[in-house]
């Protein structure tokens, strides 16, 4: 017997979604799962870590070690649960219930933590529950997370805020309206030095070494353990509002922190890892300024070479090829370079050329690929994915559900 059915509507707010597809989010995780076991089984983790594992690299780093590998998994998120019929939570929310849904069914553990993973309490309550229910010991931990901002784990009065923007220069551009569909110029102000340094606190490593040697600490780390952190260079027509402005500040910090890390563990043979992204369409990509007119561009470009990757695909090629597999692609400063078939020579002076041409005319034709870059931001919400065109949802049945 079915209940209270609430009907579905589309919100938004600039590039922010303010609604949530709770069925399609079930379906995308659905989708996901079958992507990878479509491609067989590797030999990866087995007890793996995410931190930040409820959406976009995240979650495809959870799904390709669960049922890629058969590991069982434990995420830290920080996602807003069901308030009413009018705000049904977060994508991450349902991505965690229906995520452990399909692991427990494949006989596998799947442990969510809701919870601010940056608190001294989150670190002490993951490793307490590796201790006592998950075996003891990990042997990967992916740091995959995108936060507005971090409080000072040494002063619970200052709160670091992170910012998207240049530095030392103010830089101007089109950027997309997705809930107008429209594209518009934008300017943005460098940061100040206390701006930068903010979001290097909350963008940068020193969250993920914090996590690292509080586990070893605890004793919980297998010998041979993993660690990965997504870093993102791009294309060089994007690096004064990313590569050059604050978030790539955070990520040289990163690679620092990536290094101390190493040390850390090397006496357990472990191995601390910077992999170099893609660029994919999530909650963070589609907010940084500027950024989703390349990204319109470069899809175009990767699609029409057979290249193209949504988040799944290129974390599965990731772990499945390079981590655990025969096929690493490595650059001098010792990075997984996955990110290689966006750095293609050619694609990415056809994506320049591409992007010169774009105006607030005709970027929503065929001459760029906003549709299909569009589409991932609405499945990202649940909404126009394949195999769920639901409008309404079972209100009783859905608040019923935990992660």
């Amino acid at each position: 017997m079915s209940g209270k059915m609430v009907k579905i509507n589309q919100k938004f707010m600039g590039n922010v979604a303010r609604s949530v597809n709770p069925y399609g989010c079930r379906q995308e995780i659905l989708n996901q799962i079958s992507y990878v076991e479509n491609k067989g089984h590797y030999d990866g983790a087995k007890k793996a870590l995410i931190i930040g594992g409820s959406s976009s690299y995240g979650l495809a780093s959870r799904i390709t070690q669960a049922f890629g590998s058969g590991a069982d998994t434990i995420s830290v998120a920080f996602e807003r649960p069901v308030k009413d019929e009018t705000m049904l939570g977060t994508a991450g929310w349902w991505n965690n219930i229906y995520f452990k849904q399909e692991a427990e069914k494949a006989g596998l553990i799947a442990k969510n933590f809701n919870g601010d993973c940056f608190t001294k309490d989150m670190k002490q309550q993951v490793t307490d529950y590796i201790k006592s229910e998950f075996g003891g010991k990990i042997d990967l931990l992916v740091y995959s997370v995108a936060a507005p901002k971090r409080t000072n784990p040494e002063n619970p009065n200052e709160v670091w805020r992170s910012q998207i923007k240049p530095v030392g220069k103010t830089v101007t551009g089109y950027n997309v309206n997705l809930e107008k569909n429209e594209l518009f110029e934008q300017s943005i102000e460098g940061a100040t030095q206390d701006e930068i340094d903010a979001t290097i606190h909350v963008m940068g490593g020193e969250d993920w070494e914090l996590w690292v040697q509080f586990l070893k600490d605890a004793g919980v780390l297998a010998d041979g353990f993993k660690t990965i952190l997504y870093s993102y260079i791009g294309s060089p027509v994007t690096y004064e509002f990313y590569h050059e402005g604050t978030l790539g500040k955070a990520k040289d910090a990163a690679e620092a922190s990536s290094h101390k890390i190493q040390k850390m563990i090397d006496d357990i043979h472990g191995k601390s890892l910077i992999s170099v992204s893609k660029a994919v369409t999530t909650k963070a990509s589609v907010v940084i300024p500027i950024f989703p007119v390349y990204c319109i561009a470069l899809y175009k470009v990767m699609l029409e070479k057979g290249t193209h990757e949504t988040p799944i695909m290129h974390k599965d090629r990731l772990f499945r090829d390079m981590v655990y597999g025969d096929k690493p692609e490595i650059d001098d400063r010792g990075r997984l370079r996955p990110d290689a078939w966006e750095q293609d020579a050619d694609t990415q002076a056809k994506t320049v050329a591409l992007m010169k041409q774009i105006t607030p005319e005709n970027f929503n034709t065929d001459l760029t690929a906003y549709d299909t870059f569009r589409k991932e931001f609405m499945q990202i919400n649940g909404f126009e994915v394949e195999g769920a065109d639901n409008d309404s949802v079972d209100y009783d049945e859905i608040t019923q559900l935990r992660p």
